[in-house]
């Protein structure tokens, strides 16, 4: 049996970080900042797709509204681990993310049947209306190392940096390890910005100064477009 679901309501910027920045970022964010309870994780994920990636082929194209199901863990689960089942959905830069908790067993089964069974409320009512109009199946694996930071006094900001983003075709199942063919420079850090509101001043200023711009960024995206998307359109060019 799952627990209790979580929403999350928020603004979610992303930027593309050189080490250089990455480092000099960290140090303008001491006093204001603090590494979370959980430290480094590495964070594994499987997205779920229709059969022809209609749900990334859409997202791609940056439409007003967009989703997006995918399950989670942190670090390689078992069978019985608890994991995270999360619907995403994104309306005109806003991120709205419904989120329930159950064994891994009980995610991957009830994904599979259309229906997560023996859950109440209004989170698992909408996963099981977005599992009864999209039939799905696990499509890629991604996983990346993390660092997750808070504010301090301020717990509604978030700052998460990931490295090492790792990604897979096959062994589409959360417990066959967290290893994948990495998708980006080893230079690069993504850095994700999470706040309900506007970015502190401090945060701005240090924005400015290092140079760093908010970049369109989906893990999921990237991979689709240059690896499913370019074979697809290799293999209309042989044919």
């Amino acid at each position: 049996m799952g627990q209790d679901g979580t929403v999350f309501r928020r603004y979610e910027k992303k930027f593309r970080l050189s080490r250089e920045q990455y480092y000099l970022f960290r140090q303008r964010m001491e006093g204001y900042m603090a590494v979370d309870q959980y430290g480094l994780s590495t964070i594994c994920n499987i997205y779920y797709d229709t059969q022809n990636y209609e749900l990334i082929r859409m997202s791609v194209e940056s439409p007003a509204y967009k989703e997006k199901l995918r399950l989670r863990s942190y670090g390689v689960p078992r069978e019985e681990d608890m994991v995270f089942l999360e619907l995403k959905k994104k309306y005109r830069g806003v991120v709205y993310k419904r989120r329930i908790v159950l064994s891994l067993e009980e995610a991957v089964k009830g994904i599979e049947n259309g229906k997560i069974e023996g859950q109440e409320g209004q989170i698992a009512k909408e996963i099981n209306y977005f599992l009864a109009r999209n039939r799905v199946a696990p499509k890629v694996y991604l996983a990346y190392d993390r660092i997750a930071m808070q504010g301090i006094g301020q717990p509604d900001l978030r700052v998460t940096f990931d490295f090492d983003i790792r990604a897979r075709r096959d062994r589409l199942a959360l417990t066959q390890g967290d290893g994948g063919e990495n998708i980006l420079h080893d230079d690069d850090v993504i850095m994700e910005i999470k706040v309900k509101d506007a970015f502190p001043l401090w945060m701005v200023r240090a924005l400015e100064e290092g140079n760093i711009l908010p970049t369109s960024f989906s893990k999921y995206g990237i991979y689709f477009k240059e690896n499913i998307l370019e074979r697809e359109r290799e293999k209309r060019n042989v044919s």
